[in-house]
Parts: C-alpha cells; sequence; structure tokens
C-alpha cells in the first residue's frame, strides 16, 4: 500500500481516546493533550493530524517517543518501542479557524451586539484539525472528553454524551460508546434550548441562539421527538444514547450532520417561525431532521467501513428521511415532494456521461469530499432503496434491518453485508439485483415498441449528451400495469405478448414503472403514448408528473423534439395536484433557455406563461383561503411566479399594493408569496433605497427564509450600478455569509443582467474562494451551479478556458469533466430545437 492510500487503522488500532482541549476564542487558539489507547501491529505507526503544532509525543511511562510531522500526508509518524497494547499521549495546540472545518467559531448578532458560539465539523476527515487520531471510519474507540474554555456566566456546553462534572473550569463529559471519529461533536456558548422525553425515556433538545424566537424551536422538537419513536419502533433496536441535541449552527456549510448524540444543522433547516413559514419549507425542515436521525442508526450505530461506501449511509437516510415523515404526518404525502426533488435530480445529474456510480472507490481525503454528490449518493441511491423497500415489502425490510443492526451495532459494514441481511430476510436475491444499480453509473431508457403486432421492450443506457453506450444492462423492476411482463427485466430485450390481445384483456393503456418507484424512463412508441395521452387527465397524478418528466427527459436526450412537450403543458395546466404542477413548471421553465431575452420569442414564451397560470392565479390569489389543501398553500407561488414571468399586469399590480401596505413591516408580508413581492418590487418598482432597506433587513434578520426571500429578491436587481454594489458585498463576510454565497452568485449569475459581473467575479475571486470554502464538501457545487446556467458558445469557450487548467485538482477533476459536457449538451440542444419549439410555442398561444 503506497503513502497515498494507506490506512492507519492498520498498524494501530485505537480502543480508548482521552481528550482535554483548552479552547480560547480572544486568541483563537486550542491547547490539547489527547491520550490514545490501542493496540499497536507494527513499531513504526502514523496518527492523523492537519494543522497541528505538535509539543510533545510520550508512551505511557511518560517517555518521549520518536516522531516526525508528516503534513503531505497529515500525519505524525511516530517510532515506537514494542508492539501491541499500549498508550500514546499527544501535546500540541491549533488554531480556532473561520474555515467551517474542525473546531470554529459561528457570528451572530443580537440586538446590534455581535457574539459567537463554537461547534465542530469533522466529517469527512476533519477531526483530525482538532485533536491527533485515527481518523477513519472503521477506528472505532470510546471517547472521554475534558473541554475547558474562555467561559463566561450563563452560556451552554453540550457534546455527545452529558456532562457529569465541572471543576476548575474543565467539563468533563460521560464516555461515549463505540464510535468513529468524525461523529465526534461538542459546541459551547450563548444558547437557548427546549426539551421534552420520548416515550421510552430519551431526552430530545433543540438549542439555538438568543438571537431566535423561543417559539422557533417548537417545530424541530416535535419532528425529532416523534421521529426517533417511529426509528425505534422500525428498526426494532432501541436509540443508543441518552439525550438526542439538535443544534442549529449560524455558521455551517453542510445542510446538517448526523453528530452521535449532538446533531448540528444550519439555521435554515431547525429553526421555524410557527407563525409564518410556508408547508413546503416547514416540510423541508422535517425531512432534514428525520434524515440526520435516521442515521443515528445507519451511519452512527453502524458505519461503513470506508468512504467507498458512503451511500450506505446517506442514500439509507435519504429514503428513511421520507419513510419516518409519511409516518408520522401522513396528511403531507412527503412522498410527492421525493418525486417533485430527488427523482428529477438524480434523473438529470445520472444521464450525463462520466457521472459517477453511486459505490466509487476512493482513498484521497480531497476526492472523498467530491463523494457528496447529492443526486447521485443521496438521489439516486435512495431511489435505489426505494426500489428495494417496493420489491421486499416492509415487513422483509424492516426484519432484515434488525438483522443487520444486531450483527454490526458499534462496527462497521459494507454494502455486502446491507445485501446479505435483506437477502435472508426475504429470500430474494437483492445483492444481485442492485449490484448493476451500484457498481454502474447511469441508468437505462426502458423502449416500448409494437413491432409486428407484438408488444417488445428493450434497455439501453439513456445519456443526455454525447455518451460511449458500453452496453451495460440493469436488472430493472418494470411495475407494470399489465399482468403478462415480468417483475425484473434482466435481458437487452424481451417479446411480451400479441398486443392487441394485452390491451383487450387489460382494458387500459399500458404502463410501466408505475408509481416512478424505478430509476428509469420510458419511451412508448407512437400508438402506446397516444393511447395514454387519449386519457391523460384521468392518470394517476404520479402517472401524470411521469409523463411529463420523462417527456423532458427524451427531449434533452435527443429522444424526441422538445417541440411535442409544449401541449402537454397545456393538458396539465390546470391540476389542481401540486405533484402535477411542480413537474408541470420544471418543464415549463427550461423552455427558457430556447429564446433570446428581449427578443420576439421571448415575448411569445411570456404569453405562453400568461396562458398556463391564467386560470390557477384566478382561483388561487395572492393570500391563503380558509379550508384550503396543502396542494394549494404549495401551487400558488408557483403559479403566481410564472405570472409575474409573464408580466401579467394585473400580478405585478397586486404585488405592488401588497408591498406598500405592508412596507413598515416586511417580513410580516405571508411567507408563502413575500419572496415573489420582494422580487417583484426589485424588479419593477426598484430604487438604490429599497435596494440598501432590503440588504439592512437580510443582515439584521436571523429568520432564514425570510433572508432568502430577500437574497432571491436582490439578485434580480436590473440596476447595473447596483449589480455592482451587490457582487462588491460578496466577500463581506459581515453581511454575506460564506456557506450562503453561493446562492447570491447563482442569483446574479442567473440574471441576465447580472452574468457578465458574476463571471468576472469568481474568475477574479477564485483563489479567495478557494481560500475561504476549499476542502469542503460545498466548494465543487459552485462549477456545478454555474454550468447550469450557461448556454451559449461564447460562455461554454469561457468556461473551458478557466476551468479546464483547473482538471489535475484533486476532487474537482470529475466535476470540471462532467460540467462541460453539460454546457456542451445544451448549447447543442438549443441550436437543435429552437425553431421547433418557438413554432411550437407560437402555435399553443393561438
Amino acid at each position: 500500500m503506497t503513502a497515498e492510500n494507506e490506512h492507519f487503522y492498520e498498524t494501530f488500532q485505537p480502543s480508548h481516546y482521552d481528550l482535554y482541549l483548552d479552547v480560547n476564542r480572544g486568541s483563537k487558539l486550542i491547547t490539547g493533550r489527547t491520550t490514545i489507547s490501542g493496540e499497536a501491529k507494527a513499531l513504526a505507526i502514523a496518527i492523523h493530524q492537519k494543522y497541528l503544532t505538535i509539543d510533545a509525543v510520550t508512551d505511557e511511562a511518560g517517555e518521549a517517543l520518536s516522531y516526525t510531522v508528516d503534513n503531505e500526508h497529515e500525519a505524525i509518524r511516530v517510532q515506537l518501542r514494542e508492539v501491541g497494547p499500549t498508550a500514546l499521549t499527544i501535546t500540541y495546540t491549533a488554531p480556532l479557524t473561520d474555515t467551517m472545518m474542525g473546531i470554529y467559531p459561528s457570528y451572530y448578532e443580537v440586538q446590534g451586539e455581535k457574539k459567537q458560539i463554537v461547534g465542530t465539523q469533522f466529517e469527512t476527515t476533519f477531526a483530525r484539525q482538532a485533536f491527533p487520531s485515527i481518523d477513519e471510519p472503521e477506528a472505532k474507540a470510546t471517547f472521554d472528553l475534558a473541554l475547558k474554555f474562555d467561559e463566561q456566566p450563563g452560556e451552554t456546553v453540550l457534546a455527545n454524551m452529558p456532562e457529569i462534572r465541572e471543576a476548575d473550569g474543565v467539563h468533563y463529559f460521560a464516555t461515549t460508546v463505540r464510535m468513529s471519529t468524525y461523529l465526534v461533536a461538542f459546541a459551547f456558548g450563548d444558547l437557548q434550548s427546549k426539551t421534552t422525553r420520548t416515550t421510552s425515556g430519551v431526552e430530545v433538545g433543540v438549542f439555538a441562539t438568543k438571537a431566535h424566537k423561543a417559539n422557533e424551536l417548537d417545530f424541530a422538537l416535535d419532528i425529532a421527538k416523534r421521529s426517533i419513536e417511529f426509528y425505534e419502533d422500525f428498526y426494532q433496536t432501541p436509540y443508543p444514547l441518552p439525550h438526542s441535541w439538535q443544534l442549529a449552527l449560524p455558521d455551517f456549510s453542510a445542510g446538517a450532520m448526523e453528530n452521535w448524540g449532538l446533531v448540528t444543522y444550519r439555521e435554515a433547516y431547525l429553526t421555524v417561525d410557527p407563525d409564518n413559514t410556508p408547508l413546503r419549507r416547514k416540510q423541508v425542515v422535517a425531512t432534514v431532521v428525520a434524515h440526520e436521525l435516521a442515521h443515528q442508526w445507519f451511519g452512527d450505530l453502524v458505519t461503513m467501513k470506508w468512504w467507498d461506501d458512503l451511500w450506505l449511509n446517506e442514500s439509507f437516510a435519504n429514503m428513511m428521511e421520507y419513510v419516518a415523515i409519511d409516518a408520522i404526518e401522513p396528511d403531507w404525502h412527503i412522498w410527492e415532494l421525493f418525486q417533485t426533488s430527488d427523482a428529477p435530480a438524480a434523473l438529470s445529474r445520472d444521464a450525463t456521461d462520466g457521472v459517477q456510480s453511486v459505490h466509487v472507490q476512493v482513498e484521497d481525503p480531497a476526492e472523498i469530499d467530491s463523494l457528496f454528490d447529492g443526486a447521485i449518493v443521496y438521489a439516486k441511491g435512495a431511489r435505489m432503496l426505494v426500489m428495494v423497500r417496493a420489491l421486499l415489502g416492509d415487513e422483509a425490510l424492516r426484519k432484515g434491518l434488525k438483522a443487520y443492526f444486531d450483527a454490526h451495532k458499534y462496527g462497521n459494514a459494507t454494502g455486502a453485508d446491507l445485501w446479505q441481511a435483506l437477502g435472508e430476510a426475504s429470500g430474494l436475491e437483492v445483492g444481485a439485483i442492485m449490484n448493476s444499480w451500484l457498481e454502474q453509473p447511469g441508468y437505462p431508457v426502458v423502449t416500448a415498441t409494437v413491432v409486428d403486432g407484438q408488444l417488445t421492450l428493450s434497455q439501453q443506457q439513456f445519456f443526455i449528451g454525447a455518451g460511449e453506450d458500453k452496453g451495460r444492462q440493469w436488472q430493472i423492476p418494470l411495475n407494470s400495469n399489465y399482468a403478462a411482463v415480468p417483475e425484473l427485466l434482466t435481458d437487452q430485450q424481451i417479446v411480451v405478448g400479441d398486443y392487441q390481445q394485452l390491451r383487450a384483456e387489460s382494458g387500459q393503456p399500458f404502463q410501466l414503472n408505475v408509481g416512478n418507484n424505478s430509476h428509469f424512463i420510458v419511451k412508448y412508441d407512437e400508438t402506446l403514448l397516444a393511447d395514454i395521452l387519449r386519457g391523460a387527465n384521468s392518470l394517476s397524478t404520479i402517472s401524470q408528473l411521469q409523463l411529463l418528466q420523462d417527456q423532458r427527459l427524451l427531449s434533452e436526450g435527443g429522444l424526441t423534439s422538445y417541440a411535442t412537450v409544449v401541449p402537454l403543458l397545456q393538458t396539465f395546466a390546470n391540476s389542481e395536484h401540486v405533484v402535477v404542477t411542480t413537474a408541470l413548471y420544471q418543464v415549463a421553465n427550461n423552455l427558457k433557455k430556447f429564446v433570446t431575452p428581449d427578443s420576439e420569442e421571448a415575448r411569445q414564451l411570456q404569453v405562453f406563461f400568461d396562458g398556463l397560470s391564467r386560470q390557477q392565479v384566478a382561483r388561487l390569489g395572492w393570500q391563503a383561503q380558509v379550508g384550503e389543501t396543502s396542494d394549494d398553500a404549495i401551487t400558488r407561488p408557483l403559479v403566481l411566479r410564472a405570472a409575474l414571468y409573464a408580466e401579467n399586469a394585473d400580478a405585478i399590480a397586486t404585488a405592488h399594493q401588497l408591498f406598500v401596505d405592508q412596507q413598515a413591516d416586511l417580513a410580516a408580508l405571508p411567507a408563502e408569496v413575500r419572496g415573489l413581492v420582494l422580487q417583484n418590487e426589485v424588479e419593477n418598482f426598484g430604487s438604490e433605497a429599497l435596494f440598501d432597506q432590503l440588504l439592512q433587513a437580510y443582515v439584521a434578520s436571523s429568520d432564514a427564509n425570510y433572508k432568502s426571500d430577500i437574497q432571491v429578491a436582490l439578485t434580480q436587481t436590473t440596476d447595473p450600478a447596483l449589480i455592482t454594489k451587490l457582487v462588491g458585498k460578496f466577500e463581506d463576510a459581515n453581511i454575506i455569509k460564506p456557506q450562503d454565497l453561493r446562492a447570491w452568485y447563482r442569483g446574479v449569475l442567473a440574471n441576465e443582467r447580472g452574468q457578465q459581473a458574476a463571471w468576472d467575479w469568481i474568475r477574479a475571486e477564485w483563489q479567495w474562494l478557494d481560500d475561504t470554502v476549499g476542502g469542503d464538501m460545498e466548494f465543487t457545487t459552485y462549477i456545478t451551479v454555474t454550468a447550469g446556467i450557461f448556454q451559449t458558445t461564447e460562455r461554454l469557450a469561457e468556461f473551458k478556458a478557466f476551468f479546464e487548467p483547473k482538471l489535475p485538482t484533486p476532487g474537482l477533476t470529475r466535476e470540471i469533466t462532467m460540467d462541460i459536457k453539460v454546457i456542451e449538451t445544451r448549447v447543442a440542444l438549443v441550436a437543435a430545437e429552437k425553431e421547433a419549439v418557438n413554432a411550437a410555442i407560437q402555435e399553443a398561444n393561438k
């Protein structure tokens, strides 16, 4: 094994850590002492460290050991006197950084006073920035934490386990269970909290800064309590710790992190204003909380052996968040959110040649962070597990999971271990079915045709853009509504039987992937598609969504024309089901790439949007109505946004009036339309005074939802001077926190009048960006969002000129390669389809 991919656990296996940390916020210095007890398998061992200044390494007798610091491999290389059981003590100092990794401060204001709380983020390989350790998932150990800090009266201190005593300003915490280093966590500062207990006695708490109203903690507390109760029952395995703390950190790079017993969150994903938060936002917060709590078993109790099985943690938690919320809030129909967010994200990303498979071999720490591809490891992986759940049923799934937890608790596992447990519980060859999805990138399009009267099905890999067909095949759960169709398609092609006979027997149009649970799309021939479209409005809502979704993807992949999708949108324009309306506007918004701004074609597209939204806007209006459905509440902003894009005079006037009426307290505007009201004001009635007023409100507010509304509005300004002013704030962390910057950058880049300024900024300031958020799993997504917007040959050339020289950078290679393809594909699609699409829009407007 080379130094590049050595696993330190092979030569030294820790069993227990004694951690002493003294954190000084004033001097930004951490002084530490770590004693690691364990088993040495060799005289020369390596222990992880990063950015630590090592003072001494001693053995259990207190005698100095010979060591060298190897920064290139983030290691201390120690020479022992003998193999076998040993205990090493390492004293060191480390900086308190502002990178949102390791131990770091979060900044916030309460009534104009600047304050900070300190928290941690150790996944993937950042525990080594806090204390020397074997910082690998397999190196599980128990931990005793003693924590000292420049404490102020009334401050709260939290960790994975309860505090057991305090002496001389040092807080001592109970010994943890056996766990991986990346799950160790602690935090301290001036916090408020609310707590409750589950029926089994687990103490559950939500903690946040005092910048929040006390009632903003209630929603997450209720969801957390009920989620833990659900999981204890579903997994048939008790929650293994005394408490489950949920902590909102003002500065936090990821969405949330499943540290065992002390889960950390962005404030936007934990705090909720109960009086003025849209239902969709509450649903998102609920699924994030349920996701992190699913990990307390799946990821924390049983942990992947190495980072290549990251999907084991994330895909599973991504599925279980929906299973849990569906059980505890059935009226929300939360699986519809999965169908309109996770499913399309996975289908779009996974169709680009060069995409990673769900299971990826990886060693370099920089590459490990690039594995966190939300569309693949989270969304596609979750779709795979939804397929498994549909095949097995919940009874076999729960039986298999209980066996899996019993066999591997407090230890590590691989994907094969999970498939074995589920296979034994169900009697199915789960591993054989799933490996085709796990080990191969991409997914199939199943073509259904009537050939010489015979219904024929075939599979081949689906690509958006150029792709090398390597003859990949999948074991595809077909989920057909015709009994004659087999459960799995394992061959490249099969003949089902005489179509007329099958059609007569069934009495309904032929469909595949009923429920849209399997990770493939369907291309029906003209006969079969015409039969489906004749009864389009009587299809189930998920089948209607699927029709829109699959036709969009087939158009993107050049297997059908985008022009054919235009009349389909009119068919479903007045659906009262949010799942259909969401899919409809996902497709409609995709048409914008075919028009040049401020052209006759753009005006025709606006007329088309006005037609799509007009009846729904009349039905729903701008204000929530008594007795309306949750579908209505979520649909309202979708159709109003379309009306504003269409420059509908009534919509613009109504939004302006709402702004005027509420000008004294804009935060109190109804949250589901507030963003649209503010955006309309900035775009159509903007001024520097309004810009300054909103930016000031953004800085002052602790309501993440309101802040997001302001961000969306301000980035849409049409005034070049204000765009310059805004881009000038990108690097001012007192105004825009680094964790929030990507949304601001993307907003300005997507604004036709701001695109050049944003693109110039990122190219000029790439090094600053790398220094500020580099080494973080969010960093590569700046490249992704840029590629998501560019669609001209000029921008493609500029993108390549800037990013191709960065191809050798670890962690960026795959993203840059894929994103060049993404832009190339979009440029080619626009050139090929522009004329036909605009003709179809004009025809639809007649």
